[in-house]
Formats: structure tokens, C-alpha cells, sequence
């Protein structure tokens, strides 16, 4: 028992919240501040490079596609989530994690990130949505 309460206590403060099932999760539709393309600007630590871009795209639907580029584009395609006035993006991968949402002064916080909203992706994260059947 003590385990699980340290776990929990762990994720929480990740800021991720667990998902046992990706099809099970309920589309959330993005609200006007979270729709869009955002993106890191300059160095970031958890990055592993310092030329290393971080993007998230989130669609009004609520799509999202985590776009990473440094050597090469990793692209994963998530959905929004929505626990009381929280919103977390639920990543369809192994970890099956839902990563909170926050905005405070402009910039989005995202899995230990700190992203910015711009006008489009990067050319390769453009490429990624269409790869993705995600309309640009």
C-alpha cells in the first residue's frame, strides 16, 4: 500500500496522470487557448540538445500530435483529455501517460517543457501531421 500512495505521489508530481486504456479516453474539444501550434524557444534542459525543438500541435478537435526534432522527427499523435477544469494531452504510446496542460503568462508547460505559441509548425512537424492525417 505504501508503494502505491509513493507511486501516485510520483505521478503526480510529474505531472502526468496514468491511462489504462487509450481508446477508452474521451476526446476532449480544445478551448480557444490551448488550439494551435506551440513550440519551445531556445535551449531547454530536458531537451537533449541545445539545437533540439519541442512542438505540440493541438487541433480545436482535439488532436494532438507531440512533435520532436533534433537528428530526426519523432512524432506521436495523443488526444486532449479532461478531468474537471484540467487538460491533459494522452499520448498513444507504450506509457500510455496523460501530461497536464498548463498556460500561465502565454507560455504553455508541457512534460517538463516550456512551449510557445506560433503561427505554423516547422516544415518538418508539417509533415508529420499530414503523415498523421492531421489537416494543417
Amino acid at each position: 500500500m505504501k508503494k502505491l500512495v509513493m507511486a501516485s505521489t510520483m505521478l503526480m508530481l510529474a505531472g502526468c496522470v496514468q491511462v489504462d486504456n487509450y481508446n477508452a479516453v474521451v476526446k476532449a474539444p480544445a478551448p480557444a487557448q490551448l488550439a494551435g501550434y506551440w513550440q519551445s524557444k531556445g535551449p531547454q534542459s530536458v531537451m537533449v540538445s541545445p539545437e533540439a525543438i519541442a512542438s505540440l500541435i493541438i487541433t480545436k478537435e482535439g488532436d494532438t500530435l507531440d512533435c520532436r526534432q533534433w537528428k530526426r522527427v519523432t512524432a506521436v499523435r495523443g488526444k486532449l483529455m479532461q478531468r474537471d477544469d484540467d487538460y491533459y494531452n494522452v499520448v498513444a504510446n507504450s506509457k500510455l501517460a496523460a501530461y497536464s496542460l498548463d498556460i500561465d503568462d502565454g507560455i504553455l508547460e508541457y512534460d517538463r517543457l516550456e512551449l510557445q505559441r506560433v503561427d505554423r509548425p516547422t516544415p518538418e512537424c508539417a509533415d508529420a501531421m499530414a503523415k498523421n492525417g492531421l489537416a494543417e
